[in-house]
């Protein structure tokens, strides 16, 4: 570290991160793992208007996932440790004499460590008409927005320039909004940088199969445009034309590094912030620089996000260490290469390509087997002692887990029976079984095999799940899952514990073998299906009330490739559907059904709640709230404030204090009143509940649920404290988080009263808000606690401590003493005089606070969206 003083405001050193990417959120990660949030401030600029995202799935928003689902940022996480994140505002300057870093805003940081994660941006040929109108490159969210609504509004065809792996995402974009596309690639070959010559051969029939058409070994001369300035057409460097309404630009990235530049950094001689193996950019060691900015010491800039993670996790051990000095120089982080081994489904293709997939090793030798018909092409290059080096795999990668956790040992059987397809002449199946504990499974995290064995063996995991939570393997870009699964039931099995795989009784496979069955062989009568593939004693029978729905769901799924009747009460379709899905509506106790209409995301306009409320008043329908079982309204200025709240008071509304550290809501489902599965009136328990802790204060928020029985239907084991009812009362559960980190939550006592119950609960959140550490979710708690549950149980059930009369009292109190904040502020002039946005002008609205329309509502218009550790507090607001 610089000697300089630092220039980080307030008592803790100050790290700075510049951008926001997957990159940048797993060094934030990292930080949080190791303390530093807790122990540093942490500020980060992003200059995209949104956090975090999973860059990697970017086209998946195409085929209906909306930004909100490739986000990987819990704001959560971003409050809970205090990360001050600044969207829309990037760094413009940095000033390391100083140690400063200015915003475009005018933000002005002080940083006692600067960390660039700045990415990459899209390389644009320098070719004439380039920047006109309907030319777009294919990087952010933004962008993909911008292609869509130019291609509904304004094309037919489109054209891609690079055949590249973000080519190919781009393609199938253009394919996916019903373009006629076209793919342009200087090279010879699709993906010249991942697969071969015979892999992009095997590549090109697949695409061009699909009715694209792909123009290889030919560059981009010209953009021409019509008289309008809009894109018409290309002219290729073979003489060629291709007509195309847009055009968009993937023909490789190039390190974002100008920051850098600019204020004196080192960089390449073609790009990249030079930097060390600890990520320390050369130049000054108190800037890092990580991702595709960087230049390793390597002399490679890495483009995959698997590298970057490890650039994220080498800067912050880096840092940690710094700020506790490791005795030993060997446990100081490094990062001295990457494995760029990758794995993607484009247009439907799966290409994957590891290790030394070109052969450049001296004397090794190549093992292919190519089948042209089914667009197959598999290459493993082996070494002169039998060691698997690398290899390529087109139409066919299911084998890429196994192979790549192979690379550079000898495999236990002859290279060739790793590349046939069962039924060619392969005996053998080479499974993860068979590898070496020390094998690499998840590249992305860097997790053996032997350590998602320990997951199982050590820390009882049973599931894919629980060994993700655990390993943080399979959490990256997701292509090591299927050797994790089989990796769990390997172990389990050798543990003795059996593994029935089996969807039900009826029959051996799971759903997803199943699927492939009837996918395969067309299969669309359920019948036909059990009494082919099913169990040798369910032959010939009717099923059970597993299997026939599922397969039903299968079936309907599958209807319009498989010829079977796609309406779900068509044919033998109808015998095969749950009771709810005879009348398409849920069967209540009395008979009678209930509707419910769907609501997107949660979003309604009040024209629509409106019809609904006409609906209900005209029919005398029951209504409630679903869900967090509130109505968010936002928009409201400060000074608005105190009006809006003085008509819900009025009204009867109080706080519902998603602004504190309190509890939030206490969910539930209708119950026996009108459910007919119901053993208790879970809506009357929820309403007491709520009204009795409502505005306790505690570490962190509180959520709830009351199920009415053990359909859990409010999902009340995923709460901080949740209620199921039974016929002989109400089982208590404890220590459940349905957020960041999910944690299925404890019974810690069954078949309580009522007064049992709310006794016992009184007792559990005195106790949690007594010892729990600041902002830490009882979940967290629970499982740091010294005995864990068994310690609670003993403590708040059986009175261990003698502390459970106190406890009580204390919830007594607080039950009595609760006040209304939002009454008790607008019937306080002095409280009042605060809802201003400028003190000495009060009756001045901020002029920046404006909005947008934006599906019959409203969305913020503004330039720069922060968001920082005291907004963040009330953030999610269910």
């Amino acid at each position: 570290m610089s000697t300089t003083a630092p220039v980080g405001t307030g008592p803790r050193p100050t790290i700075v991160l510049v951008g926001h990417g997957m990159v940048g959120q797993r060094f934030l990660e990292a930080l949080a793992e190791r303390g530093l949030t807790a122990t540093h401030r942490v500020v980060v600029l992003c200059e995209e208007p949104r956090p975090a995202y999973d860059r990697v799935q970017l086209t998946s928003y195409f085929s209906g996932r909306t930004p909100e689902e490739l986000s990987m940022t819990d704001l959560e996480f971003i409050a809970e440790h205090g990360i001050e994140l600044h969207l829309g505002d990037p760094a413009e300057t940095v000033d390391r004499a100083a140690r400063k870093v200015t915003a475009r805003s005018g933000l002005v940081v002080g940083y006692d460590t600067l960390v660039l994660a700045t990415g990459s941006f899209p390389f644009v040929p320098p070719v004439p008409g380039k920047d006109a109108e309907g030319c777009f490159v294919y990087r952010t969210i933004e962008d993909l927005l911008a292609i869509e609504e130019y291609a509904k509004a304004r094309a037919t065809t489109g054209a891609v320039v690079g055949g590249g792996l973000l080519g190919l995402e781009a393609a199938g974009a253009l394919k996916g909004l019903g373009l006629a596309t076209h793919i342009v690639e200087f090279a010879p070959r699709l993906m010249p940088v991942q697969v071969d010559e015979g892999g992009g051969a095997a590549l090109l029939r697949t695409i061009e199969n699909m009715g694209l058409t792909v123009h290889t070994g030919t560059g981009t001369q010209e953009v021409v445009t019509g008289d309008d300035g809009a894109v018409t057409g290309m002219k290729l460097s073979d003489g060629s034309t291709v007509a195309t309404d847009l055009v968009v630009f993937s023909a490789g990235v190039r390190p974002r590094d100008q920051l850098a530049r600019d204020c004196g950094l080192t960089v390449g001689e073609r790009g990249g912030i030079s930097v060390d193996d600890q990520c320390r950019t050369v130049s000054d060691p108190a800037v890092f620089a990580i991702g595709e900015c960087a230049l390793a010491s390597d002399g490679r800039v890495y483009g995959l996000v698997a590298p970057g993670y490890e650039m994220a996790e080498t800067a912050a051990g880096t840092i940690a260490a710094a700020a506790a000095p490791v005795t030993d120089p060997a446990e100081a982080a490094s990062f001295t290469g990457a494995d760029l081994s990758t794995k993607l489904k484009l247009l439907g293709v799966d290409v994957a390509s590891f290790g030394d997939a070109h052969g450049a090793a001296a004397d090794c030798l190549d093992v292919v087997y190519a089948d042209s018909r089914s667009g197959t092409y598999k290459k493993l290059v082996i070494g002169p002692g039998g060691e698997l080096l690398g290899g390529i795999l087109v139409g066919d990668a299911d084998a890429y887990g196994t192979l790549r956790a192979f690379t550079g040992s000898v495999p236990p059987i002859a290279p060739e029976q790793l590349v046939l397809p069962a039924g060619a002449g392969a005996p053998v199946q080479l499974g993860p079984s068979s590898l070496p504990d020390e094998a690499i499974i998840c590249s992305c995290h860097n997790v053996t095999k032997g350590a998602i064995r320990g997951a199982v063996t050590e820390h009882s995991c049973t599931t894919v799940p629980e060994v993700k939570k655990c390993t943080k393997a399979g959490t990256g870009c997701g292509s090591c899952v299927k050797v994790l699964g089989q990796l769990v039931t390997s172990e389990l099995e050798a543990s003795g514990v059996e593994v029935d795989k089996g969807l039900c009784g009826c029959f051996s496979q799971t759903r997803e073998e199943l699927y492939e069955i009837v996918l395969a062989l067309r299969i669309s009568s359920y019948q036909q299906l059990l009494d082919r593939y099913g169990r040798e004693d369910a032959r010939g029978g009717d099923g059970c009330e597993v299997c026939k729905p599922t397969v039903g769901s299968i079936v309907a799924s599958l209807a319009p490739t498989i010829g079977a009747e796609g309406y779900v009460l068509g044919g033998e379709q109808a015998a095969l559907q749950d009771t709810n899905d005879h009348f398409l509506a849920n069967l209540q106790k009395n008979g009678s059904y209930s509707i419910v209409p769907r609501i997107p995301g949660g979003e309604i306009t009040p024209e629509k709640l409106i019809v609904i409320g006409e609906v209900a008043r005209d029919f005398g329908l029951y209504t409630k709230i679903t869900g967090g079982q509130r109505i968010d309204m936002f928009g409201a200025r400060v000074e608005q404030l105190p009006l809006i709240w003085a008509r819900l008071v009025d009204a009867g509304f109080e706080s519902g204090h998603a602004y504190g550290k309190s509890l939030r809501t206490v969910k539930s489902c209708v119950g026996q009143t009108w459910c007919r599965y119901g053993v208790q009136d879970s809506v009357r328990m929820a309403i007491d509940l709520e009204l009795r802790y409502r505005g306790l204060r505690s570490p962190h928020k509180l959520k709830s649920a009351v199920s009415g029985c053990a359909r859990e239907c409010a999902e009340a084991q995923s709460k901080d404290f949740g209620i199921i009812a039974t016929a002989a009362g109400w089982n208590l559960y404890v220590g459940g988080n349905g957020g960041a980190t999910p944690r299925h939550a404890d019974l810690l006592a069954q078949d309580l009263s009522d007064a049992e119950l709310i006794r016992l609960i009184d007792r559990f959140l005195m106790f949690y808000i007594r010892t729990a550490d600041r902002l830490e979710r009882t979940s967290t708690w629970l499982e740091r606690l010294p005995g864990g549950l068994d310690h609670v149980r003993d403590v708040v059930v059986d009175d261990s401590l003698g502390i459970c009369e106190e406890l009580e009292s204390l919830m007594t109190a607080h039950v009595a003493a609760y006040r209304d904040e939002w009454a008790e502020t607008i019937n306080d002039p002095e409280k009042l005089a605060r809802f201003v946005s400028f003190v000495n002008a009060p009756d001045t609205p901020d002029p920046v606070v404006g909005f947008v329309p934006e599906r019959d509502q409203i969305k913020p218009d503004l330039p720069l969206l922060t968001i920082g550790t005291r907004p963040l507090e009330g953030s999610a607001q269910r």
